[in-house]
């Protein structure tokens, strides 16, 4: 095969589409965006929806179908699967698909590759299927070069070492509890007590305000702080890429997967309370594969560079694994 032409899908939810924008990049094709824009006939199951474009707006399908179709098209979520398997459809066969998270097992079948979270606890069914630690992500060493490199004047008057404090906050079936930040604040004073530096502290949009005042009023100076929200450009990137450790709260897939994606120590905020038993499973197997610890109140015994996550590499390998054997 000659360089594929490659689509990616973006579905206008960021923690779907950055997944698969993160395969995309790491695929090393050029590779076109495809917004889709869908309607509310897209929270019906996809066994009812199928291979068609029922949840899908006109102007989507219109834009889809006034081009040459893909040879990979790669999405992410359940609600796209069933707009890719058409795709493939009208393609004449010709469209792989490449789908992160389970789409159903009635179609299955049509997906050259399904990579699915081992804690989501999806058993395997056939080789077109593999199982991947937390989230595919966009992070990788040649990204926390140029980041590196774009915010350290930024940050070159602040004494090191820099703790990077990453804060989600409540989800749908959690709250993130005023009680929580109090006890999230004294474990990272604890854990940095003695070799202080600067805590390079950013918020969320579902941290909540009383939360994120105990925080910011509890944690010690020296300090810099981004609260969701503010007009001035979000450094999160930049805290990844400059931080000599990171601790981030257990309560996102996507920004635990990518705090390990960093070679740094890495610690989890894992209050059971805040946590689902997705999220639990998901967080023991990076403690187990050695990618994070427990954030305790102290550091490791052997606070050293860790293993780094990289399920977007790994998806990457596998799309390339199979494309060569169709040469």
């Amino acid at each position: 095969m000659s360089i594929p032409i490659v689509w990616v899908l973006d579905d206008g939810r960021p923690g779907t589409f950055n997944q698969a924008l993160g395969v995309a990049e790491a695929l090393g094709f050029p590779f076109t965006v495809k917004k889709v824009e869908y309607n509310k006939l897209a929270k019906l199951p996809n066994f009812i929806r199928g291979s068609s474009i029922i949840g899908v707006s006109a102007n989507t399908v219109k834009d889809l179908c006034s081009e040459e179709f893909p040879d990979i098209l790669i999405t992410a979520g359940r609600r796209a699967a069933p707009l890719a398997r058409y795709i493939r459809k009208i393609s004449g066969k010709k469209t792989r698909l490449v789908q992160i998270m389970y789409p159903g097992k009635s179609c299955l079948k049509d997906f050259m590759l399904v990579a699915v979270p081992k804690h989501d606890k999806i058993k395997i069914k056939g080789n077109n299927m593999i199982s991947v630690i937390g989230a595919p992500h966009r992070i990788t060493r040649d990204r926390l070069r140029e980041e590196a490199s774009k915010w350290l004047d930024k940050f070159q008057n602040f004494p090191r070492p820099f703790t990077a404090l990453i804060v989600g906050g409540s989800t749908k079936n959690r709250q993130f509890t005023t009680a929580m930040a109090k006890d999230l604040a004294w474990k990272v004073n604890e854990l940095i007590n003695g070799n202080r530096g600067t805590v390079l502290i950013t918020t969320s949009r579902r941290t909540g305000k009383q939360q994120e005042e105990i925080l910011l009023k509890s944690i010690l100076d020296p300090r810099y702080i981004y609260r969701w929200g503010d007009k001035e450009e979000n450094p999160y990137f930049g805290f990844l890429s400059l931080s000599d450790r990171i601790i981030v709260t257990g309560d996102s897939v996507s920004m635990c997967s990518e705090a390990c994606a960093t070679p740094v120590p890495v610690y989890i905020y894992d209050n059971p309370d805040l946590l689902t038993k997705k999220h639990k499973r998901f967080i023991e197997e990076l403690y187990k594969g050695g990618y994070a610890d427990p954030l305790i109140g102290k550091a490791a015994e052997d606070e050293a560079p860790h293993l780094t996550l990289n399920s977007a590499e790994n998806i990457a390998k596998e799309i390339r694994k199979r494309l060569d054997k169709e040469k």
